[in-house]
């Protein structure tokens, strides 16, 4: 699943091929997704993209007349092609552009989305979202009070996006091997020093991604169709049963809140 560095990753590739340039019309050739595509979008034609942001795993792109939100899903990708590119199998939306190209969406699982709204303050996907990872809100204060008297597993409390967006499970999972925390430790049992620890390294995991193009374990490909590289620089994520790079022992995994977590038990003691 693309999270926060891919699809940040994405954001940056496509945003010279829209930006300051005209939306000629939108060609959707399968409206069931996640959510149905908004008729909106649908027919959408001569409209100019002003800017393109990201909230969360939602790319943003925002035009005269309202904002188009896109969420890869599961499988989902964008690139930007020529508008005489052949189209395959799993391309489902084209947004063509007045510069002889388009962004094209491919989501072989069609769990992505792709929405409509003119009012991005009151858009109710983004209504209970926690801060941003990267963001100054994001800080060792507002994480030690928002971990008091939670009696979940850590990794599940650092993947809850209404407590931080965008810390998806491979990086929750490098994070935690990083700080030497256990993934079932108790969210209101982190001290404030952990705290410290954890957002500092969430930050700097995530930057280094983003640097890296992100992490490509199967379907995602960056905007030019090149794979994320951090996948060479994951410590525990993937490694079971291979040597713990700190102290030589065995990765472990579990799972947590159905998802595949990777741990050290010697580096990452339970408590």
């Amino acid at each position: 699943m693309p999270e926060l560095p891919e699809v940040e990753t994405a954001l940056r590739g496509i945003s010279p091929y829209l930006k300051n340039f005209t939306i000629e019309k939108v060609v959707v050739r399968q409206t069931k997704l996640r959510w149905a595509v908004s008729e909106e979008l649908i027919t959408l034609k001569k409209v100019k993209i002003i800017d393109l942001t990201r909230r969360a795993k939602y790319l943003i792109i925002h035009t005269e007349k309202g904002y188009i939100i896109g969420h890869l899903g599961m499988s989902g990708s964008v690139r930007i092609v020529p508008q005489d590119s052949a189209i395959d199998k799993h391309d489902h939306i084209d947004i063509v552009m007045n510069n002889g190209k388009l962004l094209r969406y491919n989501d072989p699982r069609r769990f992505g989305a792709w929405l409509w709204t003119t009012n991005l303050d009151n858009f109710h996907l983004f209504l209970k979202l926690g801060p941003e990872p990267l963001a100054d809100e994001f800080n060792a204060e507002y994480l030690f009070k928002k971990s008091r008297q939670k009696s979940t597993a850590l990794k599940t409390f650092l993947m809850d996006n209404a407590v931080v967006v965008g810390v998806g499970n491979i990086y929750a999972n490098e994070s935690l091997f990083i700080c030497g925390i256990h993934p079932l430790k108790l969210a209101k049992n982190l001290t404030h020093n952990q705290c410290i620890s954890l957002v500092n390294t969430i930050k700097d995991v995530l930057r280094k991604a983003i640097i890296q193009g992100g992490t490509t374990l199967k379907d995602f490909l960056q905007p030019d169709g090149r794979p994320g590289y951090f996948a060479q620089e994951l410590l525990v994520y993937g490694n079971k049963d291979k040597p713990c790079p700190k102290c030589g022992g065995k990765i472990e995994s579990l799972v947590i809140g159905q998802r595949n977590s990777f741990f050290c038990p010697k580096c990452q003691k339970r408590g």
